[in-house]
């Protein structure tokens, strides 16, 4: 099986000599299809660049992403619009919804703007809508809902157009623990169940436990990797919390 996502050697400098700083100093890995990763690391370690550069909202300074066998240093134009509509879905921290927009509209605005047919486009919004248990809010305007509820209009607005890879970042961290549980649960049930690829930044170990596998950045390069395996949920987030301990960083239990 070939990688949906390949990064070789990826470095991201901000400012001029002698004042450089590398948020991202030769980071390599890959993404296989259907696979749900995450990466974790203190504040500034590198891992909001990182997904900045494969959405291609900043550039790198050098290396190379390769999407689906794409190069993205060599895409520009309507091949860049179409990579960023259609090979990926981004899940934002503050969901980013439009106020003036019901959740409907705002699930289905990704659809319009790459003219995917009407009943093609209502028929995903219904199966995202009952999968993610929204129907009830469809109608609703961002303000009328509760947070997890936006989140999880902002998961199925990032699923509508079937994108190749998910990327979230940081989708727990406006919610309370409750809500907080329950769009991992959905993003875990996307990934098992529709075999999406996901790809997520996060600070927060209880939201790391449900990833396969999880990659730690300390300044600019990947520390530490650890896999998931027949371990229960429980004994993978232990893990992922004696890392963070060595990172300085951690996170509430509330598993």
């Amino acid at each position: 099986m070939e990688p949906i996502l390949n990064i070789e050697n990826l470095s991201k400098t901000y400012g001029n000599a002698p004042s450089q700083t590398k948020a991202l100093n030769g980071i390599t890995f890959q993404v296989m299809p259907g696979e749900f990763l995450g990466i974790m690391g203190s504040s500034g370690s590198g891992k909001s660049t990182l997904l900045n550069c494969i959405a291609t909202v900043i550039k790198s300074s050098g290396g190379s992403i390769v999407m689906d066998g794409e190069n993205l240093n060599s895409l520009s134009g309507k091949a860049l619009a179409e990579y960023r509509g259609r090979k990926i879905g981004y899940l934002f921290q503050n969901f980013e919804l439009l106020d003036n927009l019901t959740g409907r509209e705002n699930i289905l605005l990704p659809t319009s703007l790459h003219t995917v047919p009407e009943k093609e486009s209502q028929q995903r919004l219904s199966q995202l809508a009952e999968y993610l248990e929204i129907t009830d809010v469809l109608d609703k305007f961002p303000p009328q809902m509760s947070g997890g509820q936006r989140q999880r209009v902002a998961a199925a607005r990032a699923m509508i157009l079937q994108p190749k890879m998910i990327l979230a970042d940081e989708p727990t961290g406006a919610l309370d623990s409750k809500n907080a549980k329950n769009i991992m649960e959905k993003l875990s049930g996307l990934n098992r169940d529709e075999q999406a690829t996901i790809l997520m930044v996060t600070h927060d170990c209880n939201a790391a436990s449900f990833c396969k596998r999880i990659l730690f950045i300390q300044d600019g390069v990947i520390f530490h990797e650890l896999r998931r395996g027949d371990e229960t949920q429980r004994d993978f987030y232990e893990r992922i919390l004696k890392v963070m301990a060595q990172l300085g960083g951690g996170s509430s239990n509330v598993l």
